[in-house]
């Protein structure tokens, strides 16, 4: 049972149920104190130890109906023909659960597996289907093109070959049972073909998540299908979930301090040096804030979603964050973007500034007019645009001073560095008042965009 919980553990994680080895081990331990008699209990038990949430206590139960299930095994015709036939007709079993053929000869000599089909056996039968996936290593299995594979592997471990040798031998000696033989075999193949349809559906699902977030990861935000968005969404809250695991605990070690031995033994010399009592070196460190400007025209917008997403999904790790959107006038979203789900928020940003065409110089303006008093030494300003401002005056001069008023300003530009300064682009004029100028037109190079600029605060 130890390893089957280990399989429900990977299914469960496939289903998107976050599983942690700790997790794992209050679980086992839950599950020995209850047993494994009764289903039902062990299905609370799971789900009290390993859910998190209400969609992670549906993700899971359906999982657990999915894993301890067991494929129904068909009832070859003939059997089902010998039932409705008349008693006396029926062939009394040998001793042993040994079957009989028609005329009477035993089937003994056959091998185990030749003899549990004709028995007709189902708990043995699907007991030995278990066995043998476990043997096959189906929690392995990953695509659709390995049915075949772990197929063939499950039924050679139920002993397929020695079905075969017994096949051919009753086919010369006794063709009533072979031909009966051979269509609980077809019953047995179809039953393994759906145990490995069932362990696709389990253990794939993991695979195929993490292939296609790598696709998404590297695909150009601002070409992402429709039916993407909220696949593309879901992949930014990991993204920031995987952010505020990475540094949120260097920051709760940096508030704390670090140990400081020499003040400690001298403060404990009267005990022997034990450490009774103990002293920490505290570092000052700058409160940070970040202030992100973003271009929610309609070039960029849908790369505007993405990014406001993910910096408002790092509030443990940051702790002021400002945003604003513009198009041709620069507006604060900060409060929307807190206080709604993203899609409500994403639509009411749109509906007030997005889809305009973009006047970097005017949205300069708006913020150094209402805005600038906010910055302070401690202040990451972070742009994300194209920089192309229709041919209208860029007011390179605010963000000169911008730049002198806040520690750094980042600039994360969703085009492809061979674009910059040409058309209406006044990237190049803008980066020389940067910090730091990225191209971020992809999952991955904002998670890594990002990283960057939070990695500075620890």
């Amino acid at each position: 049972m130890r390893e089957n919980l280990h399989r429900f553990f990977r299914a469960a994680r496939g289903a998107g149920v976050r599983v942690s080895p700790a997790e794992s081990i209050d679980a086992m331990r839950a599950v020995a104190q209850v047993g494994l008699s009764n289903r039902g209990i062990l299905r609370d038990t799971l789900l009290l130890t390993l859910a998190k949430s209400q969609d992670e206590k549906l993700a899971l139960g359906d999982c657990f109906d999915l894993f301890f299930s067991q494929p129904e095994l068909k009832e070859p015709s003939s059997a089902t023909d010998e039932r409705d036939a008349p008693q006396d007709a029926r062939q009394p079993a040998a001793p042993g659960g040994a079957s009989e053929t028609n005329g009477g000869q035993s089937a003994e000599g056959l091998g185990p597996l030749a003899q549990m089909l004709l028995s007709q056996d189902r708990n043995a039968i699907a007991a030995a289907i278990a066995n043998a996936a476990g043997a096959a290593s189906l929690s392995d299995i990953r695509y659709s093109t390995q049915r075949g594979i772990f197929s063939g592997r499950i039924l050679d471990a139920m002993g397929l070959q020695r079905l075969r040798d017994d096949l051919d031998e009753l086919t010369a000696t006794n063709p009533s049972l072979a031909e009966r033989l051979r269509t609980a075999l077809d019953g047995l193949r179809e039953a393994v073909r759906d145990t490995v349809s069932q362990g696709l559906v389990l253990y794939a699902r993991e695979e195929a998540e993490n292939l296609r977030n790598e696709i998404l990861r590297n695909a150009p935000l601002a070409r992402i299908e429709p039916r993407q968005v909220e696949q593309m969404r879901a992949l930014i809250r990991q993204i920031a979930r995987r952010l505020r695991e990475r540094y949120s605990k260097p920051r709760k070690r940096q508030r704390r301090g670090h140990l400081d031995v020499r003040r400690t033994l001298r403060r404990n010399a009267a005990w022997g040096g034990v450490p009774f009592l103990t002293a920490w070196k505290r570092k000052h460190r700058d409160r940070p804030k970040i202030v992100a400007l973003c271009d929610v025209s309609g070039s960029v917008a849908r790369v505007s979603d993405f990014f406001l997403l993910l910096i408002h999904s790092l509030h443990e790790v940051v702790d002021d964050v400002r945003s604003f959107a513009f198009s041709s006038n620069l507006t604060e979203v900060s409060n929307i973007l807190e206080s709604k789900s993203p899609e409500a928020a994403m639509a009411e940003i749109m509906s007030k500034v997005g889809f305009g065409s973009s006047d970097y110089g005017s949205s300069l303006e708006d913020f150094e007019k209402e805005w600038m008093s906010t910055l302070t030494p401690q202040t990451t300003v972070i742009v994300l645009g194209d920089a192309r401002s229709n041919n209208l005056d860029p007011r390179a001069d605010i963000l000169r001073r911008i730049s002198e008023r806040s520690k750094r300003l980042v600039w994360l530009n969703p085009e492809g560095r061979m674009t910059w300064g040409f058309g209406d682009s006044e990237m190049l004029r803008y980066a020389t008042f940067c910090s730091v100028v990225r191209q971020c037109a992809t999952a991955q190079q904002l998670e890594r965009a990002v990283s960057d600029i939070v990695a500075t605060y620890q």
